[in-house]
């Protein structure tokens, strides 16, 4: 399953801090779809995401109902991003 969407890049301070871009609404239910199938635990999806000319693999974490991307910091240093920074993103998950 392939999905590709366009989100804006937000910080969580929390416990582990960390840079995030949510799925949208409608991309979320697709990706939730599949769920149950490749979820290994607590609603996390593996993936492999690309952003620019970064690959890179990690999990879709679910949050209020829809998932979130996390990026790592490899891949903001290797595309010049920051915070507030709009950004299209696609998503590579096996089902």
């Amino acid at each position: 399953m392939d999905v590709q969407f366009t989100g804006d890049i937000w910080y969580w301070r929390g416990p582990s801090p960390f840079y995030f871009v949510s799925v949208p609404d409608d991309e979320s239910t697709d990706i939730q779809a599949t769920a149950t199938s490749v979820s290994y635990g607590w609603g996390m999806i593996p993936v492999a995401a690309q952003v620019g000319g970064t690959t890179w693999t990690t999990s879709l974490y679910p949050k209020d109902g829809r998932y979130v991307v996390p990026l790592k910091d490899a891949v903001r240093k290797a595309e010049s991003l920051a915070e507030g920074d709009t950004i299209t993103v696609h998503l590579t998950i096996d089902v």
